[in-house]
């Protein structure tokens, strides 16, 4: 056997050992190169944390009156725009701003909650709320203290409208502005996100 012969040889063999390795590795490419395979993972890793994420219990407001959290995701909204009450006590004696509701059952529900401003600053508001049922009972309670400019999320346990002794069919929700409640003739208050929680 000659010189060229074993060159031959090597290379034939060289050649032979260069070709099965390129063969294995288009064959079986490693897994974290294949596109397809990451975004199928990319999904199956998003899907997994949108179910943990939504399964919880997530409280991540928090209620500036009592710091309690609030629960929005267990509310029913009943009114989910801004309602403005204009008041002006030259030709009447109080301004109500009332929700429909409809004889709807409030029995599972614990707390009211909405959000609240007034426009001018120099006006002491106080805010009555009232409840109506189908039998004719009826309970308030009173927001003082409504700041101006900014938004005060407001919660109410149903409790305080102890009149109240059957939640199973409400008439309406009533937001009450009167003349003995205010220090001025006129002025604006601002409700939004009118909710009941569980």
């Amino acid at each position: 056997m000659d010189k060229k012969d074993i060159y031959e040889h090597l290379a034939k063999i060289y050649l032979d050992a260069s070709s099965k390795r390129n063969k294995k590795t288009k064959a079986y490419p490693p897994v974290f190169k294949n596109p397809f395979f990451i975004s199928i993972t990319i999904v199956f890793v998003v899907t997994i944390l949108l179910f943990i994420v939504t399964g919880r219990n997530r409280s991540v407001f928090t209620d500036l009156n009592q710091n309690k959290p609030v629960n929005y995701e267990l509310a029913l909204v009943l009114q989910p725009d801004i309602v403005k009450i204009n008041f002006n006590f030259e030709s009447v004696k109080e301004e109500i701003y009332s929700i429909n509701l409809n004889k709807l059952n409030l029995a599972r529900f614990k707390a009211l909650a909405f959000s609240i401003r007034k426009a001018n600053y120099e006006n002491k508001i106080i805010l009555k709320l009232e409840f109506i049922n189908t039998v004719n009972q009826r309970s308030e309670t009173y927001i003082n203290d409504m700041p101006s400019y900014k938004w005060q999320d407001c919660r109410i346990n149903l409790a305080e409208f102890k009149d109240i002794s059957d939640w199973s069919k409400m008439l309406n929700l009533s937001f009450i502005v009167g003349e003995k409640n205010t220090d001025k003739k006129n002025g604006i208050v601002y409700i939004d996100n009118v909710r009941l929680l569980r």
